[in-house]
């Protein structure tokens, strides 16, 4: 077997350094642990950044992906296949969207999003392009994407950014209006919690406000759902966490495949307007990939393990709080469903993840002071025990160096 210095060393040998990895070489999983190549056990709180809402090897996942293996894996879309049409009506039927399109990621379903948006306002708006988003926002790496992301440290290799992005505050109803130009905006993109800037949960009313201004005006209100659909945040899809809101045109990715790489915009009736040439893509909606989405969701849907999940975010949250209670300089804890974050007035977020790695468990520093908790929707209460007895093990270490 090869080792991990081996794996190293072909690693720095042979793949572009794009990311600082973590220590461990994982090869297998199974629920909420996985292994490395040496037998050590971790939990895992990352879910491969919110994509295995179902857990590590789940086995009605891993039938479907063997069963469609054996029979097609890839066909153009030129040509029906099977698998897209239960995993798209599954969709439509659970939410409030009519028509899917499927691609390959998170990243490639807002480049849809924004297609789609702009030919809204090619049709409606008189040529309206720019798309309104938000700041310490997070909708993709690609060039487009760069610039609907509102963090600098994401954008500033790459200015000039492409034109047609407009960057605002989060949570700010009013930046939005201020924001807006007739004749020039097509439409908002925001996401219902922000992941990636922190776990930043809007106030009450601010994306009800959000739609009905893009209501009035004639412009889409987009919702990225990309880490909050698929049973994220406690419903099957994150806006549904809000009462009276509906996105004309949603995104989805990471666990829409529960594992495969699989992304999908979506959106109403009504601005369902892109034709036959407009958009495509050779591996959007792969039968492989679509296979193993149709069978995350039934689990997902006839098992409920959205409403399931809440009683594990509950029991998280009641343990995360009781830390807060013994470490003064935990400044809060957030989120919705098991999507939480844990602030700290120190910068110590970087140091206590190395340290619960060392010590079995995977966590992320979205930020120098922030930790973010992302297990599996079917985590269990003692699994959330050891993983928070792990954490405070590393907070009074990080915290008193």
């Amino acid at each position: 077997m090869t080792s991990t210095a081996e794996y190293k060393e072909l690693e720095a040998k042979y793949y572009m350094q794009v990311v600082r990895r973590m220590p461990p070489v994982l090869v297998r999983g199974e629920g909420t642990k996985v292994y490395d190549n040496d037998g050590k056990e971790y939990l895992d709180f990352t879910a491969g950044w919110a994509v295995l809402n179902l857990g590590h090897s789940h086995p009605d996942v891993t039938k479907a992906i063997q069963d469609q293996a054996g029979k097609i894996l890839q066909m153009s879309n030129l040509f029906y296949t099977v698998p897209q049409l239960p995993l798209a009506k599954t969709i439509v039927d659970n939410s409030a969207v009519d028509r899917v399109f499927f691609c390959n990621s998170g990243a490639e379903a807002n480049e849809g999003a924004a297609k789609l948006a702009r030919k809204w306002g090619k049709l409606k708006l008189n040529g309206a392009y720019e798309i309104i988003t938000t700041l310490n926002s997070f909708h993709g790496r690609t060039q487009a994407m760069m610039a609907a992301t509102g963090q600098p440290h994401y954008q500033d290799n790459w200015r000039p950014l492409m034109p047609g992005f407009v960057n605002v505050p989060y949570n700010d109803l009013e930046a939005i209006k201020a924001a807006y130009k007739p004749g020039m905006t097509c439409a908002v993109l925001i996401e219902p919690v922000q992941g990636e800037g922190g776990v930043i949960v809007p106030s009450e009313g601010y994306l009800k406000g959000v739609m009905d201004f893009c209501h009035e005006n004639n412009i889409l209100f987009m919702l990225d759902e990309v880490q909050t659909g698929m049973g994220r945040l406690g419903t099957l899809f994150g806006y549904q966490r809000f009462e009276g809101v509906e996105p004309d045109v949603m995104t989805l990715g990471k666990a829409l495949g529960s594992g495969a790489p699989l992304g999908a915009f979506t959106c109403k009736e009504f601005c369902s307007v892109l034709e036959p040439g407009d958009h495509g893509s050779t591996f959007g909606g792969n039968a492989l990939t679509t296979a193993a989405g149709a069978a995350a969701a039934k689990v997902m849907v006839e098992q409920d393990i959205p409403e399931k999940s809440m009683k594990a975010s509950a029991h998280l949250f009641g343990k995360l709080n009781a830390l807060k209670e013994k470490y003064t300089f935990i400044k809060e804890v957030r989120g919705m469903g098991l999507l939480v974050g844990l602030e700290m007035t120190e910068t110590i977020a970087g140091p206590t993840v190395a340290d619960c790695l060392e010590h079995g468990l995977l966590l992320n520093a979205v930020r120098p002071n922030t930790l973010r908790f992302m297990p599996p929707l079917t985590v269990t209460n003692e699994e959330i025990d050891k993983a928070v007895e792990i954490l405070d093990a590393a907070l009074a270490k990080t915290s008193a160096k």
